[in-house]
């Protein structure tokens, strides 16, 4: 009977989290914000600082890791590789540089706050990304993602996300220092992983590149039974996601290789229709997981430091994306367009402090600090 009353109380929780989701994101996407904002009012609300209606995040957190694999897959199907051959000097430059400028700023107040280089090393890397969902929602919602601007926005976005990858190889490598492991084994270790990763997705975009569309081994009959694609594109995703990680590289690298794979091949609109329901979903528990892990309290209790590094981080960043763009070639108009709307910490950022965490590189209160900024920015994000 305990079993049965437990799991009523589970079913009546996600109705509970369901409902608040919808209604906080067709409350957003009334007053012509992205529903994702709506999705992370309602895990603050509901989670353990708000009404604490959700107090074991554990499967929330799951689901979550599952919305930022599947959302690698669609940003891979969304990559046409002969397309981003035109602008991939600009995406990767402007990559580059975004993440070059912020490590070099938290280098320069490291320095006069006595900050470790593992400190300084995640607190760079995450406020370096951008947000790719509240930014494609951004552009959608200006009707400006097929034009000039939103090309390049989106890939620099691409670019960065990317980068992620090798973020976390180089966080989870201190990780392993810390932990006693040997320097110079750890370095080669991470040495390694990035030339497999480099080369795996070099080797894939060449392949790719040579042809309009590929075939995939039984595509035709697939497509065909219309029953069966949502689950074979899950099944590619996260079998792509698996061995990359059983290779000791990012889960959310394998699931952007599929992606990439699908996108370029002769099942890509059918299958690209068929993932897109589930990652709404998915991207839904994702932002509600972040609402989830927002302490009001300490929001509270250190709202001048919050408040201090969101306005610091939000204005830097624009200036340095629009100069980036501009020095690279693009018009003041689209630079300045662009740079506003990356403006915002991305979802991926979150990955980047909970690994930084567990790798000890930063203190509890450095994770809530930037758990705080990383999710007010998004919030503030349309308004900017």
């Amino acid at each position: 009977m305990d079993s049965v009353a437990h799991h009523s109380d589970q079913l009546t929780a996600i109705a509970l989290v369901t409902m608040a989701a919808l209604l906080c994101g067709l409350a957003l996407m009334r007053l012509r914000q992205p529903a994702v904002v709506g999705y992370i009012i309602a895990g603050i609300v509901l989670g353990p600082t708000g009404f604490k209606l959700v107090e074991n995040t554990d499967t929330v957190q799951l689901l979550a890791e599952l919305g930022v694999i599947m959302l690698l897959f669609l940003i891979g199907m969304e990559l046409n590789i002969r397309s981003f051959k035109s602008v991939m000097r600009t995406a990767l430059s402007a990559a580059l540089l975004q993440i070059a400028v912020a490590f070099g700023a938290f280098w320069l107040v490291g320095h006069f706050l006595d900050w470790s280089m593992g400190r300084i090393t995640v607190f760079a890397f995450a406020t370096a990304i951008s947000s790719t969902a509240v930014s494609i929602k951004i552009l959608e919602e200006t009707e400006d993602l097929r034009t000039p601007v939103g090309r390049t926005t989106v890939s620099v976005l691409v670019a960065q996300d990317l980068a992620v990858i090798p973020m976390l190889l180089i966080i989870g490598a201190m990780g392993a220092t810390a932990t006693g492991a040997d320097e110079g084994s750890a370095g080669m270790d991470i040495a390694i992983k990035l030339g497999i990763s480099i080369g795996l997705l070099v080797l894939v975009s060449y392949v790719l590149g040579r042809k309009e569309r590929i075939s995939l081994p039984l595509s035709n009959w697939i497509v065909s039974r219309s029953g069966i694609i949502p689950l074979a594109a899950m099944a590619f995703c996260f079998t792509w996601a698996t061995l990359s990680g059983a290779m000791g590289l990012s889960t959310a690298y394998g699931a952007f290789l599929a992606g990439l794979i699908i996108g370029n091949s002769n099942v890509r609109a059918s299958l690209h229709t068929a993932a897109e329901p589930i990652l709404a979903i998915l991207l839904m528990v994702f932002f509600l997981s972040i609402g989830l892990l927002i302490d009001i309290d300490y929001i509270i209790e250190n709202w001048t430091q919050v408040l201090m590094v969101l306005g610091i981080v939000t204005v830097l960043k624009t200036t340095v994306n629009v100069a980036i763009l501009h020095w690279l070639g693009e018009p003041w108009q689209r630079a300045f367009h662009s740079g506003v709307v990356m403006s915002q910490i991305g979802e991926f950022s979150f990955i980047i402090v909970a690994a930084g965490l567990a790798a000890k590189a930063i203190s509890p209160d450095g994770y809530r600090l930037l758990i705080a900024v990383i999710a007010l920015s998004l919030l503030i994000s349309p308004m900017w």
